[in-house]
């Protein structure tokens, strides 16, 4: 075991000797990682806050079950006890039709078209706020509220939510194929890095083969180097976008107050952010992974 842990030491030491052998190289192939992942990252950053702004500025979706002008009221009475039990309603305002007739009369302009009516011609009406504001979700309970006894009509405020929902999911599906793009690229820089170590290091890894080095062990460090590459590239990449963060949150604070919304641009999430050095580490692993099994699992 102390062996083991001996010889993944002595891989790390040798591939951070190799990283700043050439601190330029290393810096600008660093500072290119760092740029490309930079891009979904940041973009993920914006769709978050999307998100966030979305659910913080925009009213809740709700659904409008209207009874029939000759239900009475006792059927409006039965259909209330039925929605204060049902798992999909989180809650259900009763509004009575005398209640809208008086705010009708009450608006300006309609008062004398409404006096002349020889009755009232508005229905009892709920005004109901799903558990589930989910499209789909809010549509079976749309569907199922309408089968209810006495109710003429139920209308469903989820039009703007399957445009938000439609326009959220497209950014995610453009971060995430931007991610993969850039991905492909980051495993293209480290697959060269490693083709260059491995053609400059061609004579010593022959002569650690002699000494009876396994393909274990001369391929540890480039792991290593690849690993640490991506790592630290990602590390350049989260940096990047905090400051991006920082130099965009004052303008769009301002815009923010402008139309009275309370929003402060925030920046990667913790969970969002330790998946940014994983993915990145992972990518820098895979990219010496095919690098080594062409230039020296195949030599």
């Amino acid at each position: 075991m102390i062996g083991w842990l001996t010889q993944h030491r002595d891989a790390l030491s040798l591939a951070l000797r190799r990283l700043t052998a050439t601190p330029v190289n290393t810096l600008l192939s660093l500072l290119a990682i760092g740029i490309a992942l930079a891009l979904p990252a940041g973009g993920q950053m914006l769709v978050a806050n999307a998100l966030h702004l979305a659910a913080g500025s925009a009213p809740a979706p709700q659904i409008s079950l209207f009874m029939a002008l000759d239900a009475p009221r006792a059927a409006a009475d039965a259909i209330g006890a039925k929605l204060q039990k049902h798992p999909g309603v989180k809650t259900a305002r009763f509004v009575p039709r005398e209640d809208t007739l008086a705010r009708m009369r009450s608006s300006e302009g309609l008062g004398d078209v409404i006096d002349i009516l020889p009755k009232n011609p508005f229905p009892d009406a709920f005004v109901i706020d799903p558990k589930d504001d989910a499209p789909a979700a809010m549509e079976a309970l749309a569907r199922e509220l309408n089968q209810l006894p006495r109710v003429e009509h139920v209308q469903l405020d989820s039009a703007w939510v399957r445009r938000l929902d439609a326009l959220l999911k497209l950014g995610r599906t453009g971060v995430a194929l931007l991610a993969v793009l850039l991905g492909v690229g980051l495993i293209a820089i480290t697959f060269n890095t490693i083709r260059l170590q491995v053609l400059t290091q061609r004579a010593e890894i022959e002569v650690s083969r002699l000494l009876g080095a396994t393909d274990a062990y001369i391929r540890r460090p480039f792991y290593y180097f690849g690993v640490m590459q991506g790592l630290l590239g990602g590390a350049a990449a989260w940096i990047i976008v905090w400051l991006a963060t920082l130099w965009l949150a004052g303008p769009v604070g301002e815009l923010a107050q402008l139309y009275s919304i309370d929003f402060a641009l925030a920046p990667l999430a913790a969970g969002d952010s330790l998946l940014l050095l994983a993915l990145a580490a992972g990518l820098g692993w895979l990219g010496a992974m095919l690098s080594l099994r062409q230039y020296v699992d195949g030599s």
